[in-house]
Formats: structure tokens, C-alpha cells, sequence
């Protein structure tokens, strides 16, 4: 994987696309293509390299085939091979941020989409997701504690406060798991609506024993504070899951 990594980032075309998806996420092929010197099909040539190796992630909205930077693999790039030697010149990598976006004619367009393939089944991921003993190992030592019914309240708990809190809205286990999620313990957080995350967990495709789990985070726009903490934490956390699941370990990480 980190292979496929390096080897779309060596390309600068492809660079150049990762740099507009940082500057304006969830953009069309056309708009994509706008900026590029090549044609319709380099540059859907090049969108397929990034997709393959997991740097963006695509969806369907309506007609439209919208691309998102994936923030995850970077994040697995730095903690690998870039925070142990050049800490302090690397530490912009660990923030990819996708902008907010203008009012669109696109009705529930997608904001911030981050995916991971994991070494786990479908059941599993649900299990660490849902069980506040396996959660605290990657959820920056905070267990999600509810009673995990749609419509019944969770929070984030650290063992001394509570982190954030929603409702669950919507869940088919072990697929799916959609929440309101709303800060209650950091400065700034008061001003702010509730969001929504999305866990869409499915089997990869090809690769037998491998699940695709993607977290979508939009309706953010009354909560510009909350989108950027996730923004950075969200790849975190999915990196976090990815370890633990895979070798039992846990990510050296603060708290939340």
C-alpha cells in the first residue's frame, strides 16, 4: 500500500490534483480538469492512480461523480516514516484540510470523506466501533458509550468528562452507523450546531478478509469549529482503529 502511495505522489500532475482537492474539496472531473494542462482522459487517468492507492476517495451525488481528499494515508506516511526523524518540518502534514464549501445546488453533498482499508471483517470494525473497552484504544483513550438503538443518546467519555455527545440516527449493523456529533468540552464549541458522521463499513472487493470503512462528516456548516478538530482527528482515529484491530497495538496519541 504505502508502495502505491509513493508511487501516485511521484507524479506531479497528480500533486497538482492533490493540491486542488486541499484547496476545494468534493470537485468534479470538469472542474478538475480546468486548471490542467491535458486531456479529459490524463486527467481521469491520473484521479484513478490517487483512488487506487487510497489518496482520494470518490461519490456519486446525484449525477455527479465528486472526488475528496483522503487525509488517512498521509497520516499512515507520516507516523511511519516522517514524525521520528523531522517532527517539527512535517508537521503541516498531519493537518490536510478540505475547505468548507459554498451553499451548491447539490443537495446533502458530502464535506469531509476519509476511508481505510482494514485487516478486520465487517463484524469486528463494529465491535471496536461500539464496545467502549475497544474504542478507548483508539478513540484518543475516550470510550463511545451508548445503548446503541436509533435514537438513543451516546457520548464520548475520557473516564473524567465528557468529550461530545449525540444521537444515534441511523445504524444497520454491521454496515452502517450514522450520528449527530456536537463538542461539549472544548473552548469555542458553544456557537456550535451538531454535525453529522457517517461509518459506512463494507467488504473491499477484491481482496478477501479486507474492509473498506469510510467516515463521512458533513451538515457542518453551523459547526465550523467542530469540522476543523475532525478535519485532523478523524484520520487519527481510523488510523488508530486500523493498528489496534490488525496487531493489538495502540497509536502513541494525546487525548482528545
Amino acid at each position: 500500500m504505502e508502495k502505491d502511495v509513493f508511487k501516485a505522489l511521484a507524479d506531479p500532475s497528480r500533486r497538482k490534483l492533490l493540491d486542488l482537492l486541499y484547496a476545494s474539496d468534493g470537485r468534479t472531473l470538469s472542474e478538475l480538469c480546468v486548471p490542467l494542462d491535458m486531456s479529459r482522459f490524463g486527467v481521469m487517468k491520473h484521479l484513478n492512480i490517487l483512488e487506487e492507492a487510497g489518496l482520494i476517495t470518490t461519490r456519486k451525488v446525484g449525477r455527479e461523480k465528486l472526488h475528496y481528499l483522503n487525509a488517512v494515508p498521509i497520516r499512515q506516511i507520516y507516523e511511519r516514516w516522517v514524525s521520528k526523524y523531522a517532527e517539527p518540518w512535517a508537521a503541516g502534514l498531519t493537518s490536510l484540510q478540505t475547505e468548507l464549501e459554498g451553499e451548491t445546488n447539490m443537495d446533502n453533498k458530502p464535506r469531509n470523506v476519509n476511508r481505510i482499508a482494514i485487516k478486520a471483517k465487517p463484524e469486528q470494525i463494529w465491535q471496536a466501533l461500539t464496545d467502549p473497552a475497544k474504542t478507548s484504544k483508539f478513540w484518543f483513550n475516550c470510550a463511545v458509550r451508548s445503548a446503541w438503538d436509533i435514537e438513543a443518546p451516546f457520548e464520548l467519555w475520557s473516564g473524567e468528562e465528557k468529550k461530545a455527545e449525540g444521537i444515534i440516527l441511523d445504524m444497520d449493523p454491521p454496515n452502517k452507523l450514522v450520528l449527530s456529533w456536537r463538542f461539549v468540552s472544548f473552548p469555542g464549541m458553544e456557537n456550535d450546531a451538531p454535525s453529522r458522521l457517517t461509518w459506512e463499513i463494507a467488504p473491499h472487493a477484491e481482496l478477501q478478509g479486507v474492509t473498506l470503512v469510510t467516515v463521512v462528516h458533513d451538515e457542518f456548516e453551523q459547526a465550523a469549529n467542530t469540522a476543523k478538530i475532525l478535519e485532523n482527528g478523524v484520520p487519527i482515529v481510523l488510523s488508530g482503529m486500523k493498528t489496534f484491530l490488525e496487531t493489538g497495538e495502540e497509536l502513541a496519541v494525546g487525548q482528545a
